[in-house]
């Protein structure tokens, strides 16, 4: 069989390579989050994926480099799930990588072949659009919610803190694909290499007038915070008791908000007055309330929910916060008729927690207003910009990780109160059951010392409080609007730019050789 000139047929081998590369290449922009936190390798870090990707034969191909990548960065930055999902976490990064497809068609459409000096320059602005597009999607909560967002790699960098202080944690990614778009142009097409330097030039100015321009939030005070973290207790009882000892330990230092971590108190308090007026002695020696996570069946209402309780001197204050967005699987299953059978292969919710139905802010003694959030509920940017539009002052996130003790999770969950800072311009207090737990300023800077997995302690902290409104606040999700106009002004291009294509015509008529022309007649 002869196959014609100029065209290629894979082999099964060389799918299955690249195949394999895909994934690979998917899963190298996770080294950028915490554990190995390399920051500056997320402005590298989906090149190989993109020359993949421009480089598939067909859309096809395209669309399941898209697909195959985002299998490998969902597993990579998930995998610490694997012990409580079991095989069932491939199958969600199956369906959930299925987002990526679109984009890898929308990669290749752009950057493929020899692209012109304008359409590249397009590129830089549209491929970022749609990216931000696929983590949109992803974040909704019966998804998994808002985590391994590629922009909240960069929580430890200044500059980006201060991007998300305008456009939340959105611009940041739009920016990181963006020179990941420039950079893999440079390195594959030498004749637009001018167009896609002037191109980064024009991010980093962008970038250094935000941070000239960005309004700087007014210090206004500071709060006292105590953080205490009883470490990994399987036993409620002896947990609580740990924690109580922490506490008690704190006397003398004058603080203003005792903070525990989630599911710190195993049972209801309205059931359990003793151990209500436990917490009451406390906070009456002290001079501080407490912030307990009280994670039991609810005696005035039916089932079991997650809530942030503010108790005083004389008992739970009535300032009660009950969790809004549950984790997939992990407090509830997704149409469980259909998904229960994720009981019987991992660590899924045997029943389903009961949701919480509006944002509470809480006010302390001292008129202090504070926001309480519930672990997973951290990741979402809404939220806390919700509860600062509601006045709160100080931001507090109540988690507990002890699941994934050993794993790449509790750092990255700490780096995200980072995040929630910076595009705030409040403090924020990530307090958690055993590590890690960590304090931020307005500005997302880092306050005092993270709480490392293996301690059992208390720790202090002196937190800034600030006045002002960022731009984010203000404004809202701009940046992710911005993408979508985008995206429509790309797809309308595209639509005229096919309509204006002349039509083909009729087929040429078979080339006559001379015998059979009609001087010559074939016979």
């Amino acid at each position: 069989m002869r196959i014609p000139v100029g065209r290629h047929t894979p082999r099964p081998s060389d799918a299955r390579w690249r195949g394999a590369a895909a994934l690979l290449a998917g899963a190298l922009p996770s080294l950028a989050f915490p554990a190995p936190s390399l920051w500056w390798f997320a402005y590298v870090a989906l090149v190989p994926w993109l020359l993949l990707i421009r480089s598939a034969g067909s859309v096809r191909r395209a669309a399941l480099d898209g697909w195959l990548g985002g299998i490998g960065f969902m597993l990579a930055v998930h995998h610490w799930l694997l012990p409580s999902l079991n095989v069932f976490i491939v199958v969600l990064a199956a369906l959930l990588g299925l987002l990526w497809a679109p984009w890898g068609i929308l990669v290749r459409s752009t950057l493929g072949g020899r692209p012109s000096v304008p359409r590249a320059l397009a590129a830089v602005a549209v491929v970022p659009s749609g990216w931000l597009m696929v983590e949109l999607v992803r974040s909704w909560q019966g998804l998994g919610g808002p985590w391994g967002l590629l922009g909240a790699s960069q929580w430890e960098v200044a500059t980006a803190l201060r991007l998300m202080s305008v456009g939340g944690v959105w611009l940041v990614s739009l920016l990181v694909v963006a020179v990941n778009i420039a950079v893999t142009l440079c390195v594959a097409l030498p004749s637009v290499r001018t167009a896609m330097v002037s191109a980064l030039v024009v991010c980093a100015l962008t970038t250094g007038a935000v941070w000239m321009w960005a309004p700087h939030m007014q210090r206004d005070g500071q709060i006292r915070v105590a953080v205490v973290q009883p470490g990994v207790i399987e036993n409620g009882d002896a947990r609580f008791a740990r924690s109580e000892a922490l506490t008690r330990a704190l006397a003398g230092q004058h603080v203003d908000l005792v903070v525990w971590g989630e599911s710190s108190v195993g049972q209801d308090l309205a059931a359990r007055p003793d151990l209500a007026a436990r917490i009451a002695a406390l906070s009456k020696d002290l001079h501080a309330d407490i912030l307990v996570n009280v994670d039991a069946r609810r005696s005035d209402k039916p089932g079991i929910f997650k809530s942030s309780v503010l108790v005083g001197p004389e008992g739970p204050t009535g300032q009660r916060y009950d969790k809004m967005r549950l984790v997939p699987f992990g407090e509830y299953i997704p149409a469980r008729s259909l998904l229960g059978w994720a009981t019987s292969v991992g660590k899924a919710a045997g029943e389903d927690r009961q949701r919480g139905t509006t944002p509470v802010v809480m006010t302390l003694p001292d008129a202090v207003r504070v926001g309480p959030l519930v672990c997973f509920e951290s990741a979402f940017p809404d939220m806390s910009r919700h509860l600062v539009r509601m006045g709160a002052q100080l931001l507090i996130a109540q988690s507990s990780t002890s699941t994934f003790q050993d794993t790449w999770a509790p750092a990255q969950h700490a780096s995200l109160a980072a995040l929630r800072a910076a595009e705030t311009g409040r403090p924020t207090v990530h307090a958690t059951l055993t590590g890690i737990s960590a304090v931020y300023g307005p500005d997302g800077g880092r306050i005092g010392r993270w709480i490392g997995t293996s301690a059992s302690t208390s720790a202090v902290y002196d937190v800034p409080l600030a006045t002002g409104t960022t731009p984010y606040v203000r404004l809202g999700d701009w940046a992710v609007y911005g993408a979508l106009a985008v995206l429509a002004a790309f797809c309308s291009a595209e639509g005229a730019r096919a309509l204006r294509r002349p039509a083909p015509g009729p087929p040429a008529p078979p080339s006559r050789t001379a015998h059979e022309s009609p001087a010559h007649p074939a016979h």
